[in-house]
């Protein structure tokens, strides 16, 4: 019988050329889709297998949680099966299942909700999100029926759901104007209110260096996250990031964020000797004195970007946005499509053209010229 590793301290012994918080987050997620595995089905061993050799991490995750969800249901929500965990769903539940139970688990989705002993939460869900459970769903039927466990594959029975196409979606980014108003209130506390100024001053050198990480170099909010002090090589003036699948990527340092990153470093971050040693090496740090979380990352851009579109903070840009803004300033400079696209790292090209199109003010330059009231007025 396997040792538990529950309470055990994870010691990393890492002879790779990544950094440890690198390899952590990767074990981390690991770790998450062993446990989900352990709480399904022992004949669903060859789905695991196909999902950590086809997919990547997250999205292994994801379509763990995916099916573990639609387990629940079968369980709670139908008489599909006899179990009471998911573990215990037996094959026999699921040869017995249609195309028709399937689509209405997605329908289920689409609103639910989940009562606790103090609160009642109401769930509800996206297209896109519908789309992810679905594709979770399908793929988990086709590889049983591959592996010979289902007599038929019924994932041709499933309903279409309509997502939106990349083209389709208006791309939100912020204008140039805007980008200046956030840079301005990052740097002298306009707009911001006296709760969140106290903070400001703690940190503003900080939360300006991040903004102009993700202007000037499009990265995802994983690769700003993950960013370390030695990430950098100031006498090259270039920085390492990791992509998706662990790519390594290179990135030259320009004036602008040298200079940023340098203020922060020399006056503003912890000393190394203040932190404990598995942050120490973390480029970006909360008050606490630990690497920011992802979540404090996404909301300091809320906070940012909703001055700069003069609207709520709940309101405000993502990161993803803030990297759709550099991509879009950056083909309004004349940049070749082909250069922002290795730079952001779009697998495809047809991605990067998309912001191509969204040619800035275009909608503002056409109405200008329509100003039916002022014209009424002069006449």
């Amino acid at each position: 019988m396997g040792t538990s590793t529950e309470n055990k301290q994870i010691k990393i012994h890492n002879k790779s050329d990544k950094p440890d918080n690198i390899i952590k987050k990767e074990n981390d997620i690991y770790l998450e889709c062993e446990e989900l595995e352990n709480q399904l089905p022992k004949f669903m061993r060859g789905y695991f297998a196909y999902l950590r050799g086809n997919v990547l991490p997250k999205t292994r995750l994801a379509y763990l949680h995916d099916v573990k969800f639609f387990f629940k249901y079968l369980i709670e929500e139908t008489d599909l099966t006899e179990a009471e965990t998911t573990d215990k769903i037996k094959l026999s539940d699921l040869q017995k299942i249609k195309a028709i139970d399937v689509n209405m688990f997605i329908d289920y989705c689409r609103k639910y909700k989940v009562e606790t002993d103090k609160s009642v939460y109401i769930y509800e869900n996206n297209n896109k999100s519908l789309a992810r459970k679905r594709s979770s769903i399908s793929v988990m039927f086709k590889q049983l029926y591959r592996d010979e466990l289902l007599p038929k594959n019924i994932t041709d029975g499933f309903d279409p759901i309509r997502v939106p196409k990349p083209g389709e979606r208006e791309i939100k980014a912020l204008q140039d104007d805007e980008v200046m108003i956030m840079l301005d209130a990052v740097t002298t506390g306009t707009g911001l209110t006296n709760h969140e100024r106290s903070y400001w001053e703690k940190t503003r050198l900080r939360d300006k260096a991040i903004l102009i990480l993700f202007l000037t170099y499009g990265l995802r909010l994983s690769e700003l996250h993950q960013l370390n002090v030695s990430s950098f090589n100031w006498n090259r003036g270039e920085f390492i990031i990791y992509r998706k699948r662990g790519k390594e990527s290179l990135m030259p340092l320009n004036k602008s964020a040298t200079a940023v990153l340098h203020d922060y470093i020399d006056n503003e971050r912890a000393e190394d000797t203040t932190l404990a040693d598995e942050h120490k090496d973390a480029l970006f740090l909360s008050l606490q004195g630990k690497r920011m979380t992802e979540r404090q990352i996404r909301e300091l851009v809320k906070k940012y970007t909703s001055i700069a579109l003069q609207t709520s903070r709940k309101a405000g840009y993502s990161p993803h946005k803030l990297r759709a803004t550099a991509a879009t300033s950056l083909i309004g400079r004349g940049n070749s499509i082909f250069d922002v696209a290795a730079l952001l790292d779009h697998e495809q090209v047809t991605t990067t053209q998309l912001y191509a199109r969204q040619k800035i003010n275009i909608k503002r330059d056409l109405v200008k010229d329509m100003e039916w009231e002022d014209e009424r007025t002069e006449k």
